[in-house]
């Protein structure tokens, strides 16, 4: 049975030798629930499905901002998985085939957004009024203090809006490396791109965000 997955990203310095025994493990045991899959057997593919989805789905909200998205990507990821999955090669983990699976499909729905210029701070609730995820989020030490809870409203506005001005590689590239903790080069594989180019993309991101939130410091 698989084991609960760990997180994919690691943050701050290198793997313990533990750390990487682990993920070695791991990747050994998706390679033998794939070849099961791909002999035709559901479970292994479910179990798979198990492994991996939490961490889809926080990926898919952290890149969208927008619950009811980041559902529809969580689903539309793992079907197109399963449809796809004859052709994996076993040339890469199983996590980074999947993280570039939901990440093109965030891209998309980035750049519809985009199009359509679509706010992603919010979101529809069940009676279909619009609800803002910020003023949702429940912080009693800063209920406690209007002012406080003010700044941080205006700030959170400020970053949505600062990402929403990148463009859907930018931001995809600067979510994946600040948020998910992924390596510059599993980004490049994840994007069909190099890590060198994956590094001029972030530094891009990074200096477009910090002109757009200059004023904050100011």
């Amino acid at each position: 049975m698989a084991k609960p997955l760990a997180q994919p990203g690691v943050r701050g310095g290198k793997l313990t030798q533990a750390q990487l025994d682990a993920r070695a493990q791991q990747r050994s045991e998706d390679d033998d629930l794939i070849r099961e899959a791909q002999a035709g057997q559901r479970m292994a593919f479910d179990a798979l499905v198990r492994r991996y989805d939490q961490s889809v789905l926080r990926l898919a909200l952290h890149m969208l901002g927008n619950e009811q998205d980041a559902q529809d990507v969580h689903q539309e990821a793992f079907i197109k998985a399963y449809r796809h999955l004859g052709n994996f090669r076993f040339e890469c983990s199983f996590y980074t085939w999947l993280y570039r699976i939901v990440t093109n499909l965030c891209l998309d729905q980035l750049r519809r957004r985009k199009s359509r210029r679509e706010d992603p701070a919010t979101v529809l609730d069940a009676s279909g009024d619009e609800m803002d995820l910020l003023s949702n989020v429940s912080d009693d030490r800063a209920m406690a203090n209007p002012a406080r809870e003010l700044e941080r409203k205006q700030m959170g506005v400020s970053i949505n809006d600062a990402l929403d001005k990148l463009t859907p590689r930018e931001r995809t590239v600067f979510e994946l490396k600040h948020y998910q903790g992924l390596k510059l080069r599993t980004i490049g594989e994840m994007l069909n791109t190099t890590e060198e180019t994956a590094k001029n993309t972030l530094f891009r991101a990074t200096r477009k965000l910090r002109a757009n939130l200059a004023t904050l410091r100011a």
